[in-house]
């Protein structure tokens, strides 16, 4: 069974169709991309399984269950976790403290316990500060745990998304250009932590990316959008040769010249 399947997924705007009769699916542990020329519909796409958008018609089944309509924070506890294109961290909080939040599901002490600071408060506070030192070695920001988000440079900033990203346990984790404003060294270092990451947490990985390197280097297939409809699937050597994506990205018909 597929972990992600979505079937005649369509959502339009003010009348316009952003997305018109999608069909995708992603196995486990798989490393799927979505490509396509700006405006074809792809972030659209990752609004609507998050929960972000209400699909105007389809379903989006994971593990078997329809969770279109459903709010972020549910799918969330579902076991899909995403970036975003800008990166959203709470820059005026601590690194750590960006990684802590991402627990808070497995909070085990109640309301009472933190009012008044019984030992279950403290109990629950030190486990969690121990799981968030986990995810900042594993990314390599365990120096920087105390400080404010925005201080990082910008590729510490993408780490320290995807880390909380991680923290969230999920089994489905969506990027959104994860390589914008990298120069070619961090994406190099990008795709290889990818590709890291997919392994140690045995999870699925599906990404938006217009950095073609990067896409071909560690997707195992891909979907193309155009117009909000795909317009090819397939291995990313059928993907580069394929004349309706070389159209579709240079604006004219291959061969007619």
């Amino acid at each position: 069974m597929s972990l992600l399947e979505i079937n005649n997924l369509y959502k339009s705007f003010g009348g316009l169709g952003a997305v018109i009769n999608f069909n995708f699916s992603i196995q486990p542990r798989e490393l799927t991309g979505l490509i396509g020329p700006n405006g074809a519909g792809k972030t659209t796409v990752f609004n609507l399984i998050t929960g972000v958008y209400k699909p105007d018609k389809g379903e989006i089944l994971f593990q078997g269950q329809n969770i279109a309509g459903l709010s972020p924070h549910t799918i969330c506890q579902k076991g899909i976790a995403r970036t975003f294109q800008n990166i959203r961290l709470f820059k005026d909080l601590s690194v750590i403290d960006n990684v802590k939040i991402a627990f808070h599901k497995n909070i085990s002490y109640n309301l009472a316990s933190t009012l008044i600071r019984l030992p279950a408060f403290f109990k629950g506070e030190e486990a969690i500060e121990s799981k968030a030192m986990e995810y900042l070695n594993i990314f390599k920001l365990e120096h920087k745990r105390d400080e404010i988000a925005s201080n990082l440079p910008y590729g510490e900033q993408r780490r320290l998304e995807i880390a909380r990203a991680l923290a969230t346990q999920p089994k489905l984790l969506i990027l959104d250009e994860p390589a914008a404003g990298m120069n070619p060294q961090e994406t190099k270092e990008l795709m290889e932590l990818i590709e890291w990451v997919r392994e140690k947490f045995e999870l699925s990985i599906l990404l938006i990316e217009h950095d073609m390197s990067l896409v071909m280097g560690v997707c195992e297939r891909l979907y193309v959008l155009d117009y909000g409809q795909v317009i090819a699937e397939g291995l990313p050597e059928e993907i580069r040769n394929n004349k309706k994506v070389i159209e579709a990205y240079l604006g004219e018909e291959v061969g007619e010249c």
